[in-house]
């Protein structure tokens, strides 16, 4: 005779054996899925098509986007749980937002273009980034595909002497290869160079070394001077983060010689000091500025005009180059984010840029902060990148790259890093403890869609 007891033994014998091919399933998901995002990244950075013969016939950046989006819905509709951060949230609600403009944009067909193959991929990574990244050891490796393609791109458009005008650019295509753009991605992955480079030990140390005299080199050889005042940013808070608070004296030595021998090439570079020099003065002989400086005021004062004048809808994403009879871009992401798609567009960036920065200060607060110190390095280096980009994007447009995305959702990886409950620890999100050592062992619980 079956008894209660003995069927309530068995759903329980049952439920213990469930449990695990449940989680095991989930966990196979999420590999899934933060492949996916890896190989994306690797495409987005490396654009490996624009070196090898062939490559560049197939999309394999927009294979990656889709296999990785079809594995997040998914692994949603398996679980039908979707825990979304604030911070990609209001990315969603600035897609939205570009969404409703299509309608009213200038030129349609390239509103609808840019929305859905330039700005919802940014979205679609932010997603993916902000919710499967579960571990220091996952982050680290998202990070250091974007800093190791940015410093060997940088390595080898040096070496190859890769130069258009005079200034130097990158050798491949898309982000890297316009000199101001190459300047600012330097500027931003810098600090995560410096990261990488505290953290490595014998080799691999001068390695990294090695690299961020490169790009510092870099930055001087295109000739930006946005990417150079956004370097400073970076390397002022460096200073500050790792030398001054991190009791790191070899750190501002390096960065004091570092800086002086800067000064030195400024002075005894003639076109080089005039071309500082302009960004106070003007387009003042030997600069090379040949306009552009007054050129942008125009152009910003002509975005922060048509903003005004559409500030629901703007002229559509993509469009501001249709007012402009030069058929440029606004060289701000602000104004011209506000003049394409609205105000309410910039206030939702604006928002998504300051809760990254809420999640950094979150990070800052916990205890995990004080006791991992790879998640110290790198929250320390998202922290400097991030002002590193509000300063470079006052002067490029970079709305509709994917780079800006992928940095708001790193600080939501790693919340959600800090908030994963681990056992034998009180689940306060403010207050969590462990070990090092261990922690790294912990097997990590999956982030959305099995809870």
């Amino acid at each position: 005779m079956v008894t209660q007891t003995t069927l309530a033994s068995g759903k329980d014998r049952f439920s213990a054996f469930a449990t695990p091919i449940q989680s095991a399933s989930s966990e196979v998901r999420r590999k899934f899925v933060f492949g996916a995002l890896v190989t994306f990244s690797a495409l987005y950075y490396y654009r490996p098509e624009d070196f090898i013969p062939g490559l560049n016939y197939i999309p394999m950046a927009r294979i990656a986007a889709v296999i990785a989006f079809l594995a997040l819905i998914f692994g949603v509709m398996a679980s039908g749980k979707l825990r979304v951060p604030w911070a990609i949230k209001v990315l969603i609600l600035l897609l939205v937002q570009m969404m409703l403009t299509i309608p009213f944009a200038l030129w349609r067909g390239g509103a609808f273009d840019t929305v859905f193959t330039r700005f919802l991929k940014g979205v679609v990574a932010a997603l993916l980034i902000g919710m499967v990244v579960v571990s220091v050891k996952e982050l680290l490796k998202l990070l250091w595909i974007q800093v190791s393609a940015v410093a060997l791109v940088t390595f080898f458009s040096i070496m190859l002497n890769h130069r258009r005008d005079g200034r130097l650019e990158g050798i491949q295509k898309g982000i890297l290869e316009n000199p101001n753009d190459l300047a600012t991605n330097i500027a931003i992955s810098f600090p995560l160079g410096v990261a990488f480079m505290l953290h490595a030990r014998g080799l691999k140390k001068a390695v990294w070394l090695l690299a961020l005299v490169f790009m510092a080199v870099g930055v001087v050889l295109t000739y930006s001077r946005s990417g150079l005042l956004a370097l400073i940013i970076s390397v002022i808070v460096c200073i500050w983060e790792y030398g001054i608070k991190g009791k790191r004296l070899y750190v501002v030595a390096i960065a004091t010689v570092a800086l002086l021998v800067g000064l030195g090439i400024v002075i005894s570079n003639e076109h080089y000091r005039a071309r500082v020099e302009s960004i106070v003065l003007g387009n003042i002989e030997g600069s090379g500025d040949k306009g552009s400086l007054d050129a942008r005021k125009a152009l910003l004062k002509k975005s922060v005009v048509i903003a005004l004048q559409h500030p629901f809808f703007g002229v559509g994403p993509g469009g501001f180059v249709l007012v402009d009879k030069g058929w440029v871009v606004a060289h701000n992401t602000y104004t011209e984010l506000a003049a394409e798609a609205g105000i309410p567009a910039l206030v939702l960036f604006l928002m998504a840029i300051g809760a990254a920065f809420k999640n950094i200060s979150r990070v800052k607060k916990s205890r995990q902060y004080q006791e991992d110190p790879e998640l110290k390095l790198l929250t320390q280096a998202l922290w400097a990148g991030l002002l590193a980009y509000l300063m470079g994007a006052c002067f490029a447009s970079t709305e509709y790259n994917l780079f800006p995305y992928f940095m708001v959702a790193y600080t939501c990886a790693m919340v959600q890093i800090i908030n994963q409950r681990l056992p034998g620890y009180k689940t306060d999100d403010s207050n969590r403890s462990v070990n090092k050592a261990t922690y790294e062992d912990i097997p990590r619980p999956q982030p959305f869609w099995s809870r």
